[in-house]
């Protein structure tokens, strides 16, 4: 397949976009990567592309303009895939209909997570495509609080925290325990969506299982 990474913004993508190019390369896909959102607006490219793949978090001087929101809409409710990562879901305020696309995501400055450290991650549904060959398994990465979801949202990992005081921006901040998802999938038009919330850094995306779900979500979503 031919896949786009969009990549940019702040976050460790020094660090996570080569890790993830070369996964997909070695996985026998066709991967070009780019820090520039230019080409979802010129349609004769953009629909070369089998996968749109959002390592990228699209706020302030990133946020999308408006023709290449309408070519990025175009391109999935087309019948193509899209798969976003870690943060890349986060809803900006000025294109808040990216929740449409993505089914919910980090909201600035009401979402919020306890620190970086250990999370076990739970198969919510093992029929599910994106754990395909996948068991529970234990990572070191983010466990995203406080998020927009959609209730169509077909969720299939989660993981659990008990509620407590975390650190939070250098203040404590009291959390709620419960059962939070870490990935989901939906349709948008004809396309395929697969979310991940996991893939903060480049020890997370140096996981074996993250690895594996991240190649299923893209073998998904263009099918």
């Amino acid at each position: 397949m031919k896949l786009l990474v969009v990549s940019g913004g702040r976050h460790p993508y020094e660090e996570t976009t080569p890790i993830l190019k070369q996964m997909l390369i070695n996985a026998g896909h066709e991967v070009e990567v780019t820090d520039e959102s230019s080409i979802l607006s010129r349609p004769d490219e953009l629909h070369l592309f089998d996968v749109l793949v959002f390592n990228t978090l699209r706020i302030e001087d990133k946020v999308l303009k408006e023709d290449e929101q309408m070519g990025m809409k175009d391109f999935i409710s087309g019948g193509k895939g899209f798969v976003c990562i870690h943060i890349s879901g986060c809803i900006p305020d000025e294109w808040t209909e990216y929740r449409q696309i993505t089914g919910g995501g980090w909201v600035m400055d009401t979402s919020y997570h306890p620190p970086f450290g250990n999370v076990t991650v739970n198969i919510e549904d093992n029929l599910h495509p994106g754990v395909e060959g996948v068991s529970d398994f234990s990572t070191n990465d983010e466990l995203y609080m406080g998020m927009e979801y959609s209730d169509d949202n077909h969720v299939f990992i989660t993981a659990d925290s008990v509620e407590g005081h975390y650190l939070w921006r250098g203040e404590s901040m009291f959390m709620s325990g419960g059962t939070f998802p870490l990935g989901w999938t939906r349709n948008y038009g004809e396309g395929r969506v697969f979310v991940t919330l996991l893939g903060h850094n480049g020890l997370s995306f140096k996981n074996t299982e993250f690895q594996r779900i991240i190649l299923n979500g893209v073998q998904w979503a263009a099918s």
